[in-house]
């Protein structure tokens, strides 16, 4: 058996096209246009090329796009004001304030201070509450890329078993909540869970999320299982060159797609769905805030 190649590119640049058409519509029907702000503090490389991509793929489907750059020395107290002065800005759709910050600042505390309505990351502690409770909210954009690309493959998630492996608030909460929402059986495992190989074998789903390169080989895994490998780990590649790197998942794809029905490979998967979940995301808080509908397909 070889599992089927779940293209997450191919996915998210569909997801894409339908956000664009629904954002054509809002022109020209009520001449709306929605508004995505990005705030980056600092100079951290990786950010800057996630800023940009952001920045670029906001543009392609016809919204706007503010970014903020702030110096790593900005104060808390000016990011904040920066921040409330955006959630009072009805141009302004989505807020997402690029993580990590310099560690003078408090992460929480600045999320917290986005308006929930406008927190397309879903990090504001309302939005997780309210997912959490199975309450409208807005949900954070890889777990709602896994959850489209889940809901594609099968139809129906309904009575399936699923195992999250890893617990963050970014990736392995929100994607229990997602998945028990849509009605699976979910088994959250992490460091310290005991024989954790028997555990994803008993599982239909395996969201793979811990951040340790290829740690998932392909004995863990129930015959057929679908793998969604959330995972972006630059490890050494010396049969590259030397001194070159490669990006792998946590799961080491070659022995998981033997035994998988469908697998997402990395990169090429989950990562593209990131972006496109969140143009979703502040098309979703656009339409909320006038009072229209929601885009189909493109919400939890």
């Amino acid at each position: 058996m070889t599992g089927k190649r779940i293209d997450g590119k191919a996915f998210a640049a569909n997801v894409r096209g339908q956000v664009a058409e629904h954002v054509a519509r809002l022109k020209a029907e009520h001449g709306i246009t929605p508004g995505l702000a990005v705030v980056l503090v600092g100079e951290d490389p990786a950010s800057q090329v996630y800023v940009r991509n952001k920045g670029k793929q906001t543009v392609e489907v016809g919204m706007n796009s503010v970014e903020h750059r702030l110096d790593a020395s900005t104060s808390e107290a000016e990011l904040l004001a920066l921040i409330e002065r955006l959630n009072a800005d009805p141009a302004i759709n989505g807020i997402l304030v690029q993580l990590p910050l310099p560690g003078h600042l408090n992460s929480d505390l600045v999320i917290n201070t986005i308006d929930p309505a406008k927190d397309v990351d879903g990090f504001h502690i309302s939005n997780v509450g309210l997912l959490g409770t199975g309450q409208k909210s807005m949900v954070p954009c890889t777990p709602l890329g896994c959850l489209m690309l889940l809901r594609d493959h099968f139809g129906s998630l309904s009575g399936r078993s699923a195992v999250v492996l890893g617990r963050s608030n970014i990736v392995g909460k929100p994607m229990f909540n997602l998945l028990l929402r849509d009605s699976c059986t979910v088994t959250v495992a992490h460091s310290r869970t005991r024989d954790i190989e028997a555990v994803c074998r008993q599982a239909d789903i395996v969201v793979a999320a811990v951040g340790r390169p290829e740690m998932v080989t392909g004995d863990w895994l129930k015959p057929g299982a679908v793998v969604i490998d959330v995972g972006i780990n630059r490890v050494p590649a010396p049969e590259l060159g030397e001194g070159r790197h490669k990006i792998v998942g946590d799961c080491e794809f070659e022995s998981c797609a033997k035994v998988a029905g469908a697998i997402t490979p990395v990169p090429g998967g989950v990562g593209p769905m990131t972006i496109a979940c969140l143009l979703a995301n502040t098309l979703t808080a656009c339409c909320r805030e006038n009072g229209l509908p929601e885009p189909e397909g493109l919400t939890a």
